[in-house]
């Protein structure tokens, strides 16, 4: 009988891991759990860097300058319409490259969202 309790408790200290809250969370964000701010320098800075360069990047650029947080605050809308276009439309960044994933373009969109903070 001992063995039986014993499982018993097991059994359903196993299943209570699954009734957490963050997971009720998960179901209903659709997965996704990142409540995580976006700001410029964690998220946008190396994004921008990586996709934007040399374009938008002194001293080669020779476009609009998107190399500083003023910069891409600024021209955020322009951006994102931009990244969120599709690679025939005239417009669409970046340009001669593969479109952002949607996750990456989500980011921009989070970054707005949350007031378009710095750090």
């Amino acid at each position: 009988m001992k063995k039986f309790y014993v499982f018993a408790v097991i059994a359903f200290l196993t299943l209570l891991q699954y009734c957490s809250t963050s997971r009720k969370t998960s179901a209903k964000t659709g997965g996704n759990t990142s409540a995580k701010t976006i700001t410029y320098v964690d998220n946008l800075q190396p994004t921008i860097a990586a996709n934007c360069s040399p374009c938008h990047f002194p001293p080669k650029g020779f476009k609009k300058a998107l190399d500083t947080y003023e910069a891409a605050k600024l021209n955020i809308d322009d951006i994102i319409t931009r990244i969120s276009m599709k690679p025939e439309e005239n417009g669409f960044m970046p340009f001669k490259h593969p479109r952002l994933s949607d996750s990456v373009i989500n980011v921009f969109v989070k970054w707005k969202t949350d007031g378009l903070l710095e750090k």
